[in-house]
């Protein structure tokens, strides 16, 4: 499968890119794709929430009255779970949701991710450039010129381009992300894959 390289000026620089028919031209696994987003977003979560238990809630040392004789229900202390202002039945204790995935899984998430955007010819690939100073106005201009602007995108660079990732970083609706750092749930969710046509052989040589 190739694909034409646009410049900046989202004009056509008459350079071409073969793209690899074994990441980009798979038949999908959506079973890994499901394994490899369900990790990435459980490995998001802090799991630092916490409700106290019945042991834990201050107060409640007295009994509140005595055991016979009120007619009403037996009580030991005011800070049951039944009780307002008591404990919590099984609250949320700090867990980790880590979950690890094999080599073999990850890459095959990604290639799979990848076909479906090249299926779906929403893949936009850009000269290399680079910005002299931050400035998020050129890097809009260029979306624009692009034919993406306003679109949920996610731009891959050929690896850690300071100016370029701080003039796009405040754009709304963009992500900017190193080719080779790329995760299955990144390159799945954005409208268009925007890449640098160096970052095509870096996103390759990281997958195989």
């Amino acid at each position: 499968m190739k694909l034409e390289v646009y410049k900046k000026d989202g004009t056509k620089s008459g350079e071409s890119v073969e793209l690899s028919k074994d990441i980009f031209e798979i038949e999908p696994n959506d079973h890994v794709l499901y394994l490899a987003v369900k990790a990435y977003l459980a490995n998001q979560r802090q799991g630092t929430h916490k409700a106290k238990e019945r042991s834990e809630v201050s107060g409640g040392g007295k009994k509140p009255w005595r055991q016979k004789g009120r007619g009403g229900a037996r009580a030991g202390t005011t800070r049951s779970p039944l009780w307002v202002g008591g404990g919590s039945i099984f609250g949320p204790k700090p867990r980790d949701y880590r979950q690890k995935l094999n080599k073999k899984v990850v890459s095959l998430a990604r290639k799979s991710a990848l076909s479906y955007k090249a299926k779906a010819n929403q893949i936009v690939l850009v000269e290399d450039f680079s910005f002299e100073s931050p400035k998020t106005k050129d890097f809009v201009l260029m979306l624009d010129a692009l034919k993406v602007k306003g679109k949920k995108t996610l731009f891959l660079t050929n690896g850690h381009q300071e100016n370029v990732y701080k003039s796009g970083r405040n754009v709304p609706r963009v992500n900017i992300v190193e080719a080779n750092k790329a995760s299955a749930y990144d390159l799945l969710n954005n409208q268009v894959l925007l890449m640098q046509k160096s970052a095509v052989n870096l996103l390759e040589s990281t997958i195989n």
